[in-house]
């Protein structure tokens, strides 16, 4: 869905296309953009290459490029700034997976000329247009955030859905919750998914974080990971992570926001209008997406209500940030015990979402 809001190379622009791994960026880039060279810099061999390229000859020498691991090169951010402002470049895409490093640069040398598109894990929706023929849907969540009225939103909808149609939605559903949105992983079988989840984990260990930070050890912060998705649905508690982790607070701090800046984990704030000491004030971590749940915790074939939750925060996390919906999402809880999964601001008010696991409702959740 994303592809059809991100430009064509006929414009005058710069493109930073970001994401976690494997999240489909480089796909995306070379078959919007097949005319573009497509540059990677993850080789060695080509980042000594752009560094022998001077500022004045980039556009004759590297022109409109695809390049890929942008933040490997940090030198080509400042070169791609003078051939911009020169005139001599009028598009480029950038491809990385670091929020921190490309963000960093961006702010530093190309603020105001790069237009920002995060890619993220497949949404349901994409799933199940993906193995459907019949005409691609919008998820019901598009309209919430649309002007119209909630009584004309949920009165459009059908009150049962024919069965060919629901049959397709609960698969798409029952593969998000058990596989995650990984794209590569939809042409695989069960066992090469599995695989391919444990090779995610190390190919995430050795080359994002190696990209955020110098570990001397990996192994604390592959516990600390491992902690994080147990967690996933939970307050957050950097006292006992650290406790669980071996780790000190300070240190569980950072690993966290290493997790969250390479698109693993969503922090979700409570909602700050007048706050009182009897409303939780503490945010709840989520992971994004489901298949890394499972393949970190062990947790293979039970849907618990925590990681029902964290596969409904993530498809609300995606489509906003796919879609570039304004609005932010909040939880609302008391000291008491009253609590609202979800609130997120639209155009109508503040919605209230409750997230059920459940077939049938009970009484308590009314």
């Amino acid at each position: 869905m994303i592809n059809d809001r991100i430009p064509e190379s006929g414009k005058r622009r710069l493109l930073l296309l970001t994401g976690a791994r494997q999240t489909g960026k480089t796909t995306l880039a070379k078959s919007k953009y097949p005319d573009l060279r497509y540059i990677n810099l993850d080789a060695p061999e080509n980042r000594e290459a752009i560094r022998q390229v001077s500022s004045s000859l980039w556009a004759k020498d590297i022109g409109h490029a695809v390049l890929d691991e942008a933040q490997k090169e940090p030198v080509i951010f400042d070169k791609i700034k003078y051939a911009f402002d020169e005139g001599a470049l009028t598009f480029s895409v950038l491809l990385g997976s670091s929020q921190i490093l490309l963000l960093k640069k961006i702010r530093e040398t190309l603020a105001g000329r790069v237009s920002i598109f995060e890619l993220w894990p497949l949404m349901m929706c994409e799933i199940f247009n993906n193995k459907t023929t019949a005409p691609e849907t919008l998820p019901l969540v598009d309209d919430v955030f649309s002007p119209m009225a909630f009584d004309d939103i949920f009165g459009n909808q059908p009150s049962v859905l024919l069965a060919e149609e629901d049959a397709w939605r609960r698969n798409a559903q029952d593969y998000l919750l058990q596989w995650g949105g990984m794209p590569a992983l939809l042409p695989l079988d069960a066992s090469e998914r599995s695989q391919w989840l444990k090779d995610y984990e190390y190919t995430y260990l050795e080359r994002d974080v190696a990209d955020l930070v110098r570990l001397d050890d990996l192994l604390p912060f592959r516990k600390f990971q491992r902690l994080a998705a147990l967690r996933s649905g939970c307050l957050l508690n950097y006292a006992e992570l650290a406790r669980d982790a071996a780790v000190s607070i300070d240190t569980a701090r950072r690993y966290l926001e290493y997790l969250r800046l390479s698109y693993q984990t969503w922090l979700l704030p409570p909602y700050h209008v007048n706050l009182t000491s009897a409303v939780i004030k503490t945010p709840k971590t989520y992971w994004l997406d489901v298949g890394l749940i499972r393949h970190l915790t062990g947790v293979k074939e039970v849907v618990t209500g925590e990681l029902y939750e964290s596969m409904v925060v993530g498809e609300l996390v995606k489509w906003m940030k796919t879609m570039a919906r304004d609005g932010d999402l909040y939880f609302y809880r008391t000291r008491s015990g009253l609590e609202v999964d979800i609130l997120f601001e639209s155009p109508a008010g503040v919605v209230g979402m409750e997230i059920k696991s459940r077939s049938v409702l009970a009484a308590k959740d009314t």
